[in-house]
């Protein structure tokens, strides 16, 4: 018997959706990843992402003026948005972001795309997703990629200036993240479309969670087709489609809301049953049926690349920002609770990641701006990211106490933190996307040989046993070499190379390849000895995956450092910098080590071990001195920290504004402050019951001037100001403007 026929008894074949999956889309860094060669003359290759004149001035007009007319607390206290930000949406083409120019589009790059998105969202969420959605998966991503010429003339102008707008429904009750499994169907049959009988489809289905549906002027929708009667001359079952359906279509129901965690964006449901559409209503016609699953895994990359991970970057930089402003003005003990360690140690945890969520940001749109839809590295954005999200969420609400849990206007806080379950659930829930997508997909995209291996396995072809041959033995000798190089730099970790010429930045590029030189192996050996058990091992190919997920935000933060910062702001980013590439190296090797120690074959365990001489964790860690340092550093006003914190627009009056006048008017006080307290500690002048009437004595004592004074008493004001909550009378609606008059009375 051949080894192939053997392997064919044990190795499962690849089902069609998954076939679909594997064929879209495109391979990038991760394969280098993977292979256990990170490419660093790829990644320093990509072109830096900016914004044009164009982007930018969209930045500064429309989208500053959005932010400046929204109210997220008066939103969340609503049923609906306010009609006229639905209207400046509209009129301002929000919803054309990623339509070409030559329809009425804005045509942006996707790195303008996430940028903008997410400067909306550190503002509100529910304004940001009603932007999102037009601009990622859904009908004017599909019509420009699939639909027929005289679909994209009519619908995409219609769509790129707001006359209609759109929503996708792929999601069923039954069928949440695994879209292969909806039981909505379309059976051709003939039928009447305005006053003729026409070959078509009868459609029933039923759809929950989506976006934009109870004002949706035209439904996108998913679906299975059947061909009982053999009217198109093939198969019964025919695959998902795609269809573009008016709401004004007969049978069509759109209406019901949901409530996503009180962040009141649109989302509900859709219904029809037995609603006949033309095969016109198909995005790119009758040729185009069954193609639906491939369109949709092809486009997923604005979703999970772009919404998304925007979202995990604005929930941060919003954190980092009020975190550290809040840390440096409010004082307990007489010291500000910035200078406690416990408040370091969260803090520096919530500047390292938020630099990295931006690392991982601007890599990953980066690379889908120059054209490429990388699938894994899409789904490893869109779980670490909204992950990170809510972990430095978690550790500023912490910081902040009393200050985060209490609504209001003020609040910087509470909006993402109940917005940002939403995120992690969307677009592939966040556990099926790290159990089963990025190591999962990416074994067959990244393997040199894996894919076509299978398919020699469960091929009938008469040539069958000799292409799979030639395919084994080009697999053994990439595994041998895989093995020779991972022993070679386990025993003498000190050959590792390094390409960058920046000696803080050469010791993780080898710390990044001696990992991936052990995950090439580990994933050899999974496949060996686990075969098709690997797809059901799911905690040990997540593990493989987070290998994978940590080695590309190490590379991502080495490019930010080198490439994305001016050189004289390096000194103030150089902790941040170590901080995120340790933790993500040190989590990458974490991974390994769990991965070893629950691997169920004992002698490949000590196998494993002995090729790559891996019996304890080497990576640099997070120590105390660089937490201490980084706390520091993350509570100065530097130019680096700004353009860390750059999606957070402050507007007058809000709690951004409120925050941000307090800190920096401490920093201008830092030096008067010094003298007072020195005042104080020599015995010049008695300290008073409240800080005022200390101001006071110490300008008795003529430590300060009376421009000292008044400069002093300014601060201090905002200070309290920053460190007070909301307050209302429940005898009142719960509103921005009448919560605003209570906290100004």
């Amino acid at each position: 018997m051949s080894i192939r026929t053997q392997l064919k008894k044990i190795m499962p074949s690849i089902s069609t959706t998954e076939q679909e999956a594997l064929d879209a889309g495109d391979v990038w860094l991760e394969g280098s990843i993977f292979q256990g060669k990170p490419d660093f003359a790829a990644l320093r290759d990509i072109p830096v992402a900016k914004l044009n004149d164009e982007e930018q001035a969209f930045l500064d007009g429309p989208v500053t003026k959005l932010i400046g007319m929204v109210d997220d607390f008066a939103i969340q206290n609503d049923k609906h948005l306010p009609d006229h930000i639905l209207s400046f949406l509209k009129e301002n083409k929000f919803f054309s972001l990623i339509i070409p120019k030559s329809y009425g589009g804005l045509e942006f790059s996707p790195y303008a795309n996430s940028t903008i998105v997410a400067t909306i969202a550190a503002k509100s969420s529910a304004v940001a997703v009603t932007v999102m959605v037009p601009n990622s998966l859904g009908p004017g991503e599909l019509l420009m990629h699939y639909g027929t010429s005289e679909q994209q003339d009519h619908w995409l102008p219609r769509l790129a200036n707001g006359q209609e707008i759109p929503c996708f429904a792929l999601t069923s009750p039954e069928a949440g993240s695994d879209a292969g499994g909806i039981p909505d169907v379309g059976t051709v049959t003939m039928g009447e479309f305005e006053g003729k009988q026409v070959l078509g489809l009868s459609v029933t289905w039923d759809k929950r969670y989506i976006t934009l549906a109870p004002i949706a002027t035209v439904l996108g929708l998913a679906f299975k087709v059947q061909d009982p009667k053999g009217l198109l001359g093939g198969k019964e079952h025919l695959g998902i489609t795609c269809a573009l359906i008016p709401k004004s279509h007969p049978g069509v129901e759109l209406g019901n809301r949901h409530d996503p965690m009180g962040i009141n964006f649109y989302n509900g449901t859709t219904r029809g049953e037995n609603v006949f559409i033309p095969m016109d209503f198909i995005i790119g016609g009758q040729k185009n049926i069954g193609r639906g699953w491939s369109m949709l895994v092809a486009c997923l990359g604005a979703g999970r690349g772009i919404s998304l991970p925007a979202l995990g970057a604005s929930v941060s930089q919003c954190s980092f920002k009020s975190s550290a402003e809040y840390a440096a003005v409010r004082e307990q003990f007489g010291l500000s609770i910035g200078k406690f360690e416990g408040i370091q140690e969260k803090l520096a945890d919530i500047a390292g990641k938020t630099y990295l969520q931006e690392s991982m940001r601007v890599l990953t749109t980066e690379g889908l701006g120059i054209g490429l839809k990388p699938s894994v590295v899409t789904a490893i954005a869109k779980y670490h990211m909204t992950e990170l999200g809510r972990d430095i969420l978690n550790s500023a609400m912490d910081i902040q106490a009393g200050k985060a849990i209490q609504r209001g206007p003020q609040n910087t806080l509470a909006s993402g933190y109940v917005a940002q379950p939403i995120a992690i659930t969307v677009e592939g829930a966040n556990i099926l996307t790290r159990n089963l997508m990025i190591f999962g997909q990416g074994v067959m995209r990244c393997h040199p040989h894996m894919q076509n291996m299978v398919e020699a396995i469960h091929s009938d072809h008469k040539n069958a046993d000799k292409v799979f041959n030639s395919i084994f033995r080009k697999t053994i000798a990439y595994s041998v070499n895989n093995g020779l190089r991972a022993f070679r730099l386990g025993l003498l970790p000190f050959t590792a190379q390094a390409s960058s010429k920046l000696p803080e930045v050469a010791i993780y590029e080898k710390s990044v390849n001696k990992l991936a030189s052990k995950l090439a192996v580990y994933a050899d050996f999974s496949l060996l000895v686990l075969g098709g058990k690997l797809k059901q091992a799911e905690m040990l190919s997540a593990r493989l995956g987070d290998v994978m997920s940590y080695l590309y935000a190490a590379m991502a933060s080495i490019r930010y450092y080198e490439q994305k910062l001016p050189s004289e702001q390096r000194e103030q980013a150089a902790p941040y910098f170590h901080y995120a590439t340790r933790w993500s190296l040190c989590k990458a090797e974490e991974a390994l080590l769990a991965f070893l120690e629950n691997f169920p074959a004992s002698g490949a365990r000590k196998l494993m071990r002995a090729l790559t001489v891996t019996y304890s964790a080497k990576m640099p860690k997070v120590n105390d001195n660089l937490v201490r340092e980084l706390a520091e550093q993350a509570q100065l006003n530097t130019e680096f920290k700004k353009n860390l914190t750059h999606l957070v627009k402050p507007v007058i009056g809000d709690g951004n504004y409120i925050n941000e006048q307090a800190y920096l008017a401490k920093m201008d006080c830092l030096p008067l402050l010094a003298k007072v307290k020195k005042g104080l500690k020599t015995r010049v002048f008695k300290s008073g019951i409240r800080f005022p009437i200390t101001l006071d004595n110490a300008l008795a004592a003529k430590v300060i001037n009376a421009t000292e004074h008044k400069q002093l008493l300014d601060y201090n004001l905002k200070r309290e100001r920053a460190i007070r909550v909301d307050e209302f009378d429940f005898n009142m609606n719960l509103i921005g403007d009448k919560a605003e008059l209570k906290i100004a009375n």
